[in-house]
């Protein structure tokens, strides 16, 4: 799972600078097994760093992340795989 093509939304293009899209394909890469067809994470502003929360609705796991950002960015983010490929969309557009 997440092992295919990778693909983002119009919105994920303009909004979320490309550091964060890898941080976040880096994160579902690393998280351990069974991994869920439906990621979510949220993105927030607190206290000046940039904390992205990595969540499932079906799975107890969840991370907490705190970077340095070059601008803070506050939205939420699913990330969808297909089986055949990976999209990672605000939630939105969903």
């Amino acid at each position: 799972m997440f092992d295919n093509k990778r693909y983002i939304t119009r919105g994920i293009d303009a909004e979320i600078p490309f550091e964060l899209q890898l941080f976040i394909w880096e994160c579902i890469d690393r998280m351990p097994e069974p991994k869920d067809y439906f990621q979510i994470f949220e993105l927030n502003d607190l206290g000046g760093m940039q904390r992205i929360i990595h969540f499932l609705e079906q799975s107890e796991y969840r991370m907490n992340y705190f970077i340095p950002p070059n601008k803070t960015v506050i939205a939420k983010i699913y990330v969808i795989d297909s089986e055949d490929y990976s999209t990672m969309l605000l939630a939105n557009e969903y």
